[in-house]
């Protein structure tokens, strides 16, 4: 996977971009909990284009309840990065990023090699991190990205957020993680690294899907 100019040591785990790997539920990086959810969160081109604009915004961590600092661009043009087919071919980028968006904040929109502050509490334990964006891909059927952490957070890993436009017209959103446990408190209680990671699927839908109720 080409991952722009960046090095791979920035981040603190070993398996960059495994995320997009097919067998990732069956075959995760050692020592880590892989985890995986797909949604249909509508039909159609404009429905595509809203939730890849709210994406790409940086919406899905936002409506996580998470607080973003300290965005910082890669210096320099960044290639999108690489996607992978059903069978798990790479797929060449579209085009590369040399233009820099702003959301109405101000912040830049995700590219690859931006890195990231974010701070808050899932189940009433802290999220705080500071991450990277390890690939970003913006296709006319597909969009996304993968955020991977760099230091300060209670897991070490990966998780990718993908919107894909189907030729049946339905769009679908997949968030793809894997997460080793690092602080004391997630190595004793292994159920802790599971608890979160759906909190944090179920706050991601929220924010990206208009279709999204509560379960009863």
């Amino acid at each position: 996977m080409r991952r722009g100019t960046f090095r791979d040591d920035t981040v603190d785990y070993a398996a960059v971009g495994a995320t997009q790997a097919p067998d990732l539920m069956q075959y995760p990086p050692e020592r880590s909990i892989p985890a995986e959810q797909s949604w249909r969160i509508g039909s159609g081109e404009t429905r595509f284009r809203a939730a890849s604009e709210a994406l790409m915004s940086w919406t899905a961590q936002r409506g996580a309840g998470l607080v973003l600092t300290d965005v910082r661009p890669a210096s320099g043009p960044m290639y999108s990065g690489v996607s992978f087919d059903a069978e798990g071919n790479p797929v060449a980028p579209s085009r590369s990023e040399a233009e820099q968006r702003f959301d109405a904040d101000g912040t830049p929109f995700v590219g690859a090699g931006t890195t990231v502050r974010v701070d808050g509490r899932v189940k009433g334990l802290r999220a705080d991190a500071e991450l990277r964006v390890i690939f970003a891909v913006e296709e006319p059927r597909r969009v996304g990205f993968a955020l991977g952490t760099v230091s300060e957070s209670v897991v070490s890993g990966e998780e990718s957020f993908m919107l894909d436009w189907y030729d049946n017209d339905e769009v679908w959103f997949t968030v793809r993680a894997f997460d080793a446990p690092r602080a004391v408190l997630y190595r004793m209680l292994p159920g802790l690294t599971k608890r979160r990671r759906r909190e944090l699927f179920t706050r991601y839908l929220r924010a990206i899907s208009p279709l999204y109720t509560t379960p009863a």
